[in-house]
This record gives structure tokens, sequence and C-alpha cells, in this order.
């Protein structure tokens, strides 16, 4: 994965200037985000350039303005992956709270509201990494970011080190497994075991304030599309 956010174009290609087939154009974000979709929905070894072109109605040749081959498109796929959901993690994980509990709910928030995490989309990486060296580095790496926020957020609040750490992994690993597991809970049930989460995860029962809020937040928040379905979009 490369660090640039936005991966350079092929050589001589103009940056504004869209792929076209006839009257129908394309643009890079418009490849990029149907490659998100396909990454998403039907794993890596549907995102080619022959699908891509054929459900953008474009000429394969067309998608060589924006990316010099397949790898670069892979490469600006794991960086939108990175962007939104470990970065999600991290920025909530650093929201300003009151307590410890509210800190918790600030990063409860991504997985109530797909928006600003896909849980598809990072199933989709993981399985991905099972078959490449370099998506596996990058899914470690992703990992080890997203437990360090959560330790910090612990941290924080006052408690040591390795209490933090393994609070962190809880919290974390728990809600991978979750995702792993494909538990199809509806929200409501979650919502009602929050408190209970909240006490496991921090040793401290949470006011109904600070349930009630991340209540609130669900409720505007976790019906956001995911490709069609009510699981929520990349």
């Amino acid at each position: 994965m490369t660090d640039s956010a936005v991966p350079p174009l092929a050589s001589g290609a103009p940056p504004e200037r869209p792929a076209q087939l006839g009257n129908v154009k394309a643009t890079r974000d418009d490849w990029l985000d149907l490659a998100l979709s396909v990454l998403a929905v039907e794993g890596v070894a549907h995102v080619t350039v022959l699908n891509l072109s054929e459900r953008l109605g474009v000429s394969r040749s067309s998608f060589y303005w924006y990316f010099k081959n397949r790898d670069e498109l892979l490469d600006a796929l794991l960086d939108r992956w990175d962007r939104l959901n470990t970065r999600s993690i991290v920025s909530q994980a650093d929201e300003s709270a009151g307590t410890v509990n509210d800190a918790v709910c600030n990063v409860f928030r991504c997985w109530v509201n797909p928006a600003i995490f896909s849980p598809r989309l990072d199933f989709a990486v993981r399985e991905w990494a099972r078959r490449s060296a370099n998506v596996r580095k990058a899914l470690d790496r992703s990992d080890r970011v997203r437990t360090e926020a959560l330790k910090g957020l612990f941290v924080r609040f006052g408690y040591d080190d390795e209490d933090a750490l393994v609070r962190a992994r809880v919290l974390y690993y728990m809600q991978i497994g979750y995702y792993a597991l494909d538990l199809n809970e509806p929200i409501e049930t979650r919502l009602n075991l929050t408190p209970h989460y909240l006490k496991a995860f921090t040793g401290l029962a949470p006011s109904e304030a600070e349930v009630d809020a991340l209540r609130a937040y669900a409720a505007r928040h976790a019906h956001v599309p995911d490709f069609g379905s009510s699981r929520g979009r990349p």
C-alpha cells in the first residue's frame, strides 16, 4: 500500500480528464467507488478491469487514464479502507469525553454507524490478507494502530499500561470476532446490552445518560444502506 492517499496517475494522463465511451463518462472516483463496493461484497478476485469497465459502461482502455495497472488500483483500495475503518476508530478513540464510558461510547459509534466504519469491507480485507503478504502486512499494521488507539483511551482515564492494553484488546477482539462470526443480531438487542458491555470493558457501570446518548446516535445513523442491504457501506 502506498503512503499517499491518492496514488499517482498513469504517466501522461491528465488528472481531470474522464474515461469515456460514447457519451458515458467515468471519473477516477467512479472506478474506486465501484471497486470498493465490489471488494466489500464479492471479494478481491472480482475486482478486475474487465468486470469494473463492464459495470461502468466504459472501455477497458479508459481504466489506464487513472491507474498504471490493477496493482495500483488495489493499493488505492487498501488506502481507502485504511482511511475509512482504521482512521475512524482512531479518531473516535481520540474524541474528548468526560468519562471513560463516554469515551468507549464514542468508539461504539463506529459499530452503529456504517458511514464511518464498514464491517463488510473490513471482513473482505481480512479475507484478502489470507492470500496476500502485502495485505497481511497492512492489516497487521492496522490492527496494531487500532489497538494502540484504544489502549490510549484507557490510559487517558487512569488505567495503567497493562490494564489498558488488555481492556483495549478485549474490546477490539470482541468486536472483530462479532463480525467474523457474522452474528445477525438486531441493533436494538445490542443497544440493550450496552450497559453490560461498558461495565465489562471499563469496570464501571455507565449512567443512563451515557447509554441514552449512544442510543440517540444510533437512531440517527444505524440505517445507512450498504450496497443495497441494511448493514452499512464503505
